[in-house]
């Protein structure tokens, strides 16, 4: 089985509605290609004794935690306090990204509140930011990146490279004409015979009006994908309907 992997999304601006977030699809398709399972997302507040727990908690349940949000100058952007306690470390200056902060800032811009940028917890291996510098860090692990879609793309194109994954999620989709009740029983039985796949069933409607239902294999196993996916494009032919490969257009 692939490494496994969690991603907390902090904030409350997420948890209120009044931003939504952009980074959840980013994230699992790049896991998804590097051989890393991504199996669950939560969504938490900026409340420092939620995500200490959260972090300790799901760290010792994946092997890998990512994070987005909170790292930021401001108050509210604990997450890099909360994720050593969680680790069990102090929180601590950070040498060399206090000077690449300072040199890019200027020491008049780097006041006080900027330097918090620089605080990491001890022992952690900064990730490179190529759009404002401040890092995002891993420590154990765990993967702290920013929320801001562009900051955290580019923080996580750095990180990816350097994680240990397997083999990329590969996927077979039919569709046709057809709706899910007729293809439950048989999709059903396809999946007890492949039970390390997920086979999901996604209706669809055309702009002329005419439904229909796209079903899709996906694992890490491309064998028994293939196998799958042939599968279900028997059942969808024995229904007397022409399967097609592929999702089917938007």
């Amino acid at each position: 089985m692939p490494p496994t992997a969690c991603l907390l999304i902090i904030g409350n601006e997420i948890l209120s509605g009044r931003t939504q977030d952009a980074n959840i699809r980013f994230i699992a398709n790049g896991l998804a290609r590097s051989g890393i399972a991504l199996e669950e997302v939560r969504v938490i507040p900026d409340k420092a004794r939620r995500i200490v727990d959260t972090v300790a908690t799901c760290r010792a349940m994946f092997d890998h935690v990512f994070t987005t949000g909170g790292i930021g100058p401001t108050h509210d952007d604990i997450t890099a306090a909360c994720v050593a306690e969680a680790v069990g470390v102090p929180l601590e200056i950070h040498e060399e990204s206090y000077r690449k902060l300072e040199s890019y800032l200027g020491k008049e811009k780097f006041n006080k509140a900027r330097q918090r940028m620089a605080w990491l917890p001890r022992g952690a291996v900064p990730i490179e930011n190529t759009v404002s510098i401040a890092p995002g860090f891993s420590i154990a692990n765990v993967h702290v990146m920013a929320g801001v879609p562009s900051i955290m793309q580019s923080m996580f194109n750095a990180l990816l490279p350097t994680l240990e994954g397997g083999a990329p999620l590969c996927s077979v989709a039919w569709h046709a004409d057809l709706r899910e009740g007729t293809l439950a029983e048989g999709l059903e039985a396809i999946q007890n015979d492949f039970p390390t796949l997920d086979l999901g069933s996604y209706p669809f409607e055309r702009a002329d009006g005419r439904k229909g239902v796209s079903l899709v294999a996906k694992g890490y196993d491309s064998d028994q994908v293939a196998q799958a996916g042939e599968r279900i494009r028997q059942l969808i032919d024995s229904l007397g309907v022409t399967p097609i490969e592929g999702e089917p257009a938007p």
